[in-house]
């Protein structure tokens, strides 16, 4: 099968001459290495699976990032180990060589401290776009070149398609599984090796029933809703471990200046919360609005203080046509939360890697840490995006 939109089918030809198989290569499946960066997760069983039934020369490769137990100090925390079982016993069901490489300390110092640092900084980071980022697409992805692989596969739900000025990053098939907000900074030439084989499938029950028909034994595993290394979503609890004494107790303070309450530390809060204030018997609802950390205040105010239209946008990675800085400014949808569809933006460069967006509607809960991802209005493409920070 073709895999994603991006690749041609075995009809197509290159030249004239060689047909190219389903990874966009003139050669045959058994001829092409690739290596598939496995999870332990259905999603990735499925893709090594897939492209070793199609006879493809398939390396399988599982990142040992963390230690669990490390990580929140307790013993017997096993979920890495889970992972990296399930992930062998893939390997060995479909038959191809299968490596654990140990990535804990780059992991660590690439994006577990970066995560603290920002968390404590007030900001509200997105750790799995930094992992992408610096881990699975930088290293891992030098890692599938020294094996001499042709390229390197993952299960992400995005697209990667050919286009005239060379390879598109598109969004998935199934908009419920799109991933690309945690994938908007991955560089043009990461894009060249890399594919997805499962961005263009119509729904993950499509994806479970790959994996029953595999064989596999994760056909039925849950999928992960947390940060890896977060367990239930405990952000402040991680932070504590990794910061001892981080979280230092303060004033929640009222925009116009009254002082409503006290806080057991600002790592308990994010910008847009409404609950868990601990400041109840008031007239009107309060939300998070800013985080003073230098002040240890946690600063609070109606629903409207949240709107924001000005969003200062940096280290941004661009992925149209023309430069960036080509024009003075850019029509383009923008996303500033996962959960949230691309809405209408004018995005002005201030240089190769940073600009300012300007949204057409205002938007509540913009949160510094958080990613500005640009899409093409009227097509699936995406056009990179940057990191969304306080301005100067």
């Amino acid at each position: 099968m073709a895999h994603d939109g991006a690749y041609h089918g075995g009809g197509s030809t290159n030249g004239g001459t060689t047909p190219l198989n389903s990874l966009g290569f003139a050669k045959s499946p058994a001829e092409t290495r690739v290596v598939v960066a496995m999870s332990g997760g259905v999603d990735s069983s499925v893709v090594a699976a897939m492209l070793a039934e199609e006879g493809y020369d398939v390396v399988g490769v599982t990142l040992q990032l963390y230690d669990h137990g490390a990580a929140l100090a307790k013993k017997g925390a096993c979920c890495a180990g889970l992972d990296i079982h399930d992930a062998r016993r893939v390997a060995e069901t479909m038959g191809f060589p299968h490596y654990v490489l140990d990535y804990e300390n780059v992991f660590r110092e690439a994006v577990i401290d970066e995560f603290a640092e920002s968390y404590l900084g007030g900001a509200t980071p997105v750790p799995c776009i930094r992992c992408n980022e610096r881990v699975k697409f930088r290293d891992l992805l030098e890692t599938a070149r020294d094996l001499d692989a042709d390229c390197m596969a993952t299960g992400h739900y995005i697209r990667r398609a050919e286009g005239p000025a060379g390879p598109e990053l598109h969004r998935a098939a199934d908009p419920a599984r799109d991933q690309s907000y945690f994938l908007f900074s991955t560089t043009s030439e990461q894009l060249a090796y890399l594919r997805f084989p499962l961005g263009g499938l119509a729904s993950k029950a499509e994806t479970r029933a790959l994996a029953a028909r595999y064989g596999l034994p994760v056909a039925d595993k849950p999928d992960s809703q947390d940060i890896c290394f977060v367990p239930n979503g405990n952000y402040a609890a991680v932070i504590e471990k990794l910061r001892p004494g981080a979280a230092e107790p303060g004033e929640i303070v009222h925009v116009d200046g009254r002082v409503l309450g006290e806080h057991p530390g600002v790592i308990h809060y994010t910008v847009g919360q409404r609950r868990g204030l601990g400041i109840g018997g008031l007239d009107e609802p309060l939300y998070v609005v800013k985080l003073d950390v230098e002040a240890r205040r946690v600063i609070v105010g109606p629903k409207d203080r949240l709107a924001t239209r000005i969003v200062p946008v940096r280290e941004i990675n661009w992925l149209g046509d023309a430069p960036f800085e080509s024009r003075e400014a850019w029509s383009l949808d923008v996303k500033v939360r996962s959960t949230r569809p691309p809405r209408e933006a004018v995005i002005r460069p201030l240089s190769a890697t940073e600009a300012e967006v300007e949204l057409v509607v205002a938007e509540e809960g913009i949160s510094p840490g958080q990613a500005c991802v640009f899409y093409d209005p009227e097509t699936p493409r995406i056009h990179g995006g940057g990191w969304i920070w306080r301005g100067r």
